[in-house]
């Protein structure tokens, strides 16, 4: 039997950045019932504190946005555009105030038959290849918010294989911060 390993808190507890692109390679699960869903990893933004524009946490703290203040490891999801979930986990180092990243796409591993319904496409590159994808294909919703990743339950991340090569590119859908090249992907 394989023995998984869950990431504790220490993992996500440095620079945001790093975090993000430590990310790639390691394997997302989520539990339905006796339904398991998993993915690897495929591309990550990062999102550190208030001197980072496109962040939630440049402004103000607010009641959407203040768990990316709070302790590591800990699921920050928020409803966009009307209609699109976003799953992001609180990564940090400890001296900085707020900060997240975004898992945006996932190469979808067990439970593909369920991200299938889920979805309404069967078209498999089509699955997880976004954020709005990714959280309706594992049923990832505002009641994942503030779920702690660092414990063996009904959502939670595992470690698996560093890519060898990584993209780093300007983050998507974001009007300010276009500068700074923190999107993070790589090629399964």
């Amino acid at each position: 039997m394989i023995k998984i390993k869950i990431l504790l808190k220490k993992f996500y507890m440095n620079d945001t950045k790093q975090v993000a692109k430590d990310l790639l390679g390691k394997t997302l699960v989520r539990k339905i019932g006796t339904q398991i869903l998993s993915g690897v990893i495929t591309e990550t933004e990062a999102y550190k504190g208030e001197n980072d524009p496109a962040s939630h946490a440049s402004r103000k703290k607010t009641e959407r946005n203040k768990i990316m203040f709070s302790e590591v490891g800990i699921a920050y999801v928020y409803f966009t555009y009307g209609m699109h979930y976003c799953f992001n986990v609180v990564a940090k180092k400890k001296n900085d105030k707020a900060g997240a990243v975004l898992i945006r796409a996932i190469q979808p591993q067990q439970g593909i038959n369920h991200m299938i319904k889920n979805r309404k496409t069967d078209i498999i590159s089509n699955l997880t290849n976004g954020p709005g994808k990714l959280t309706q294909a594992m049923q990832i919703t505002l009641k994942q918010y503030n779920h702690d990743l660092t414990k063996k339950s009904s959502l939670f991340i595992i470690d698996g294989e560093k890519p060898n090569k990584i993209i780093a590119k300007p983050r998507v859908g974001i009007k300010i911060g276009v500068d700074k090249l923190w999107n993070f992907s790589y090629k399964i």
